[in-house]
């Protein structure tokens, strides 16, 4: 398996719990075991969800600020989950180059999301990595 798999799961989890209002341990025994994520890849996935779950609202305040024109909760759900699973990447794991989460974001988005997607992904997480420095010191809560 491969992070970028378990970058899926992570997804479907995220999304599960954003629209669904499902549990998120729950989603995610639930999708690991469907997706057959296990070992290292399980372990990305967990601290991935729980660490943007635990960020969650610095993430999305970040995303409103970025996204002018656009309430978070008018976006697309998987643009918005996708955003949210990137900059937590992007943010808060010294382990992922800003580089991979965009470019993961992006292919995820082209996977899932709607034909605007990939372009709206990067153009957000684009303006974070252009001021990444800013964004990782910034303790403002949104």
């Amino acid at each position: 398996m491969s992070r970028h798999r378990a970058r899926e799961a992570v997804l479907i989890v995220l999304f599960q719990v954003d629209v669904g209002n499902a549990e998120p341990d729950e989603a995610f025994q639930r999708t690991m075991h469907e997706w057959k994520v296990e070992g290292q890849d399980r372990e990305f996935a967990q601290s991935t969800v729980l660490g943007t779950l635990d960020n969650l609202r610095r993430i999305d305040g970040i995303i409103k600020n970025l996204s002018r024109d656009w309430k978070i909760e008018r976006m697309n759900s998987v643009d918005r989950n996708l955003m949210r699973l990137a900059l937590y990447e992007i943010l808060y794991r010294n382990d992922i180059p800003p580089g991979v989460a965009i470019n993961e974001a992006v292919e995820l988005a082209k996977k899932y999301g709607g034909a605007d997607s990939p372009r709206f992904v990067n153009g957000i997480l684009g303006k974070v990595a252009e001021r990444l420095e800013e964004y990782k010191t910034e303790q403002q809560l949104f």
